[in-house]
């Protein structure tokens, strides 16, 4: 503990006691800072741990108590408005059942007599069909494993066999085999991929299914099939989306960690990265790309959108923010949003209404229900809609930030994030 040594004067030894109460009261109020720090901290934690994942809020749409200028010349005295009936007719839908079979082949088994069998009761006349009842019945042919063989035939000259030395062999021509040696056709392969990366059924359990149907394939082989498939063909198809797509003028871009087992010098448990791009909602071409990289390092980004020219939609991270020159970073909402409404779901009940996290929270809540209702409309037209309802949110939104002061960080984080999304076509 320090020692503090008091001058000799009366007016010396108050003086230092109040430089030492001052210094006390400047550490007690960061230590009273620094523990609500903590605490919002730890109840973030918990909602996180226990809570809802959901980022729906309460006052999702309690966007009155900034734009509230009808509400504030409401006279609730005034007599309601009469109301007119308005019909309109909209086409009748169809069953369930059937919008659910109209995508599939249909195979029409027709139940008729024989004419022996229509001869009236009554009269002896023949009977005319009056009508068809129809019952449907969903039938599912299972997978069929076959087993082919190419019996490639040759022919020789049996003339020049007897008589010459040299017999002229010829053999019919063959499809090429997809991976020479091997058992491996398209359709497995195709069925394989398809199982274990759309269904996320792992191999050793296609192992387990096929074995059921008397078919001994090991999930090594069907391991080995799908690498040399994915480097020999599909390869070609990987490299000309990524052309296609950074021909695009919006990117979507996002990272996110995988775990990769028995990466040679690696532990199992090192985390790796998958970095995604896609491209807009509006593309003629829509494409999703998966690049694997070991780091997050910010050079991934820059080398894959070298060439690139238009917008990048990411969020704050910063290798999105060290691009090449013709790259407009535009920043997400949803990320922008985030963090208001974790300060909202983390203040007590009775402290939430008019705090700053509220207030936050809602300019960002009216910018998501103007893109619900610019969502079908044309990139133009969305676009005017934007530059007319949604930019003049944002610029009160941003100035808001700049009054708060001590939130400059913030302020910063937020430009970063959102500042030009409003550019997007």
């Amino acid at each position: 503990m320090e020692t503090v040594i008091l001058p000799s004067t009366n007016e010396q030894k108050i003086a230092s006691l109040e430089a030492i109460i001052e210094g006390q009261s400047v550490q007690i109020a960061k230590m009273e800072t620094l523990i609500k720090y903590y605490e919002e901290r730890f109840k973030l934690g918990q909602r996180r741990r226990f809570g809802s994942s959901s980022e729906v809020s309460p006052n999702q749409l309690r966007f009155e108590e900034l734009f509230n200028e009808a509400e504030d010349q409401a006279d609730p005295a005034l007599p309601e408005p009469t109301y007119e009936q308005i019909t309109y007719k909209r086409k009748k839908r169809i069953g369930k059942r059937k919008d659910d079979l109209s995508g599939l082949p249909v195979e029409r088994i027709d139940y008729e007599l024989p004419e022996a069998e229509r001869i009236c009761p009554d009269c002896g006349g023949l009977m005319g069909d009056i009508g068809v009842t129809v019952r449907d019945e969903l039938e599912i042919i299972p997978a069929r494993v076959i087993h082919k063989e190419h019996a490639i035939h040759a022919y020789a000259c049996a003339d020049c066999g007897k008589n010459s030395d040299h017999t002229p062999v010829v053999r019919a021509e063959s499809p090429t085999p997809l991976i020479l040696g091997s058992l491996a056709t398209p359709s497995a392969v195709a069925h394989i991929a398809s199982q274990k990366f759309v269904n996320g059924i792992p191999l050793y359990r296609l192992e387990r299914g096929l074995s059921y149907d008397g078919v001994d394939l090991s999930r090594q082989t069907m391991a080995n099939w799908l690498i040399y498939c994915a480097q020999n063909y599909l390869m070609a198809v990987y490299n000309m989306l990524i052309a296609t797509l950074l021909k695009d003028s919006v990117i979507h871009a996002d990272e996110t960690t995988v775990q990769v087992l028995r990466e040679p010098g690696r532990e199992a448990q090192s985390k790796s990265y998958e970095w995604l791009y896609r491209t807009g909602r509006c593309s003629q071409n829509p494409i999703v790309i998966y690049e694997y990289h070991e780091t997050r390092q910010h050079e991934h980004a820059k080398n894959f959108l070298a060439g690139f020219k238009g917008f990048v939609h990411a969020d704050g991270y910063q290798a999105y923010h060290n691009l090449p020159d013709g790259i407009t970073v535009v920043g997400c909402w949803s990320h922008a949003r985030r963090p208001w409404e974790n300060l909202y779901k983390t203040l007590p009940p009775d402290k939430r209404d008019g705090s700053n996290a509220e207030r936050g929270l809602v300019y960002c809540n009216l910018m998501f229900a103007l893109e619900d209702e610019f969502h079908d409309l044309e990139p133009e037209e969305r676009f005017k809609k934007r530059l007319e309802y949604s930019k003049p949110v944002s610029d009160d939104f941003f100035n808001w930030l700049d009054t708060l002061g001590a939130s400059q960080i913030v302020v910063g984080r937020c430009y970063n994030l959102c500042a030009q999304s409003a550019q997007i076509p």
